[in-house]
C-alpha cells in the first residue's frame, strides 16, 4: 500500500472525523488501533466514556457510552424494566445493562456500506445525542440503583422538565 492509500484510507475511517470533532471540543480522546477510538467527556451528573468503534466487517460504526454506574444483582430487574420504558422514549440508540458485570451503556450505529463516509454531523449528533440521553436518565438509573425506587416512580422524576427559575 503507498502511502497516498494510507492517507485516503485514513480518511474514509470515521474515527478520523470523530477524532477531528473532540478535538475542536478539547475533549480528551485516544485512538487505541485503527478501529477504536474513546473519548472522556464530562457531564453534568459522572463522567462518560464514549468508545468508538469502525467495524470494517460490517461497515457500521458503533458507539457505546459508558459511565461509571453498576447495578447489584438484587436492582437488576428493575433496572431492566427502567431501562426498557427509556428505550421506548428514544429516537435513536438505546440503553443495555450487561448482565455479567452490571454495567450500564448507551449504544448507538449506523451503517456506512459501500465506501460510504461518516460527516462530521452525522458524527456531531450521534456523540450529541449519547450524552443527552446519559445526562437525561443517569439519575433516573441512580433513583432505582440507589434510592430503591421503581421503574414507573423513575420515569415519573425523568419526564418532568423545570420550566422558568426559582
Amino acid at each position: 500500500m503507498s502511502h497516498l492509500d494510507t492517507v485516503i484510507d485514513s480518511r474514509s475511517n470515521p474515527l478520523t472525523v470523530i477524532e477531528d470533532i473532540a478535538a475542536s471540543h478539547d475533549l480528551a480522546f485516544e485512538r487505541s488501533g485503527d478501529d477504536e477510538l474513546t473519548i472522556i467527556s464530562k457531564g453534568e451528573w459522572t463522567d462518560y466514556q464514549l468508545a468508538f468503534t469502525w467495524m470494517n466487517e460490517i461497515e457500521s460504526l458503533h458507539l457505546a457510552c459508558a459511565f461509571d454506574m453498576k447495578v447489584p444483582e438484587s436492582r437488576r430487574a428493575e433496572v431492566q424494566k427502567l431501562v426498557a420504558a427509556i428505550n421506548e422514549q428514544l429516537w435513536l440508540g438505546h440503553f443495555d445493562v450487561w448482565t455479567a458485570t452490571g454495567s450500564i451503556m448507551y449504544r448507538h450505529g449506523i451503517a456506512l456500506p459501500g465506501g460510504a463516509t461518516a460527516s462530521p454531523a452525522q458524527c456531531e449528533v450521534m456523540m450529541t445525542n449519547a450524552l443527552e440521553a446519559c445526562e437525561r436518565y443517569y439519575p433516573a438509573l441512580q433513583y432505582v440503583v440507589w434510592a430503591g425506587k421503581t421503574a414507573g416512580e423513575a420515569m415519573a422524576a425523568a419526564m418532568f422538565d423545570t420550566a422558568g427559575e426559582a
